[in-house]
């Protein structure tokens, strides 16, 4: 799943793992999320979209990944 953790990491000048930190996981996490790799939890998307001041809606890019995954079941 595409998110902006990223983006909002790198505008919030934070390494990976002081972002890990304030989230409670490794750093391993931080970068399997911004490699898309491994989807978040609920619970951990809310806590990186708190520490970043935007909806999970907006850090997990959820209209986008709708739409991505509408087209693909439409070419079933």
């Amino acid at each position: 799943m595409k998110t902006k953790v990223k983006e909002l990491r790198l505008q919030n000048q934070m390494t990976q793992q002081q972002l890990a930190d304030l989230v409670y996981v490794s750093s391993r996490t931080i970068i399997s999320i911004e490699k898309e790799k491994y989807n978040p939890s609920l619970m951990l998307a809310y806590r990186l979209a708190q520490v970043f001041g935007v909806s999970i809606e907006e850090l997990c890019c959820l209209k986008e990944n709708k739409e991505l995954e509408d087209k693909q079941y439409e070419n079933l």
